[in-house]
């Protein structure tokens, strides 16, 4: 349900890596400096339901451990 996309903005949730998109063009430095760490990911939230919102985030969560 969340898309991967850099479009923040949008009615739906949203979900962007900053250090290979928005921000690659900085050193990891730069990027850490501007609180886009290779760690970071960026999440935002649209009009869906919160629990589905939640049950996305941990179905996605629970595959990548």
């Amino acid at each position: 349900m969340i898309s991967h996309v850099a479009n923040i903005g949008d009615t739906r949730s949203l979900i962007i890596h900053p250090a290979s998109t928005t921000h690659r063009q900085l050193t990891e430095e730069q990027q850490i400096a501007a609180g886009a760490g290779p760690d970071v990911v960026r999440l935002s939230v649209g009009i869906e339901t919160a629990d589905d919102i939640i049950a996305d985030l941990d179905q996605a969560l629970a595959s990548a451990g």
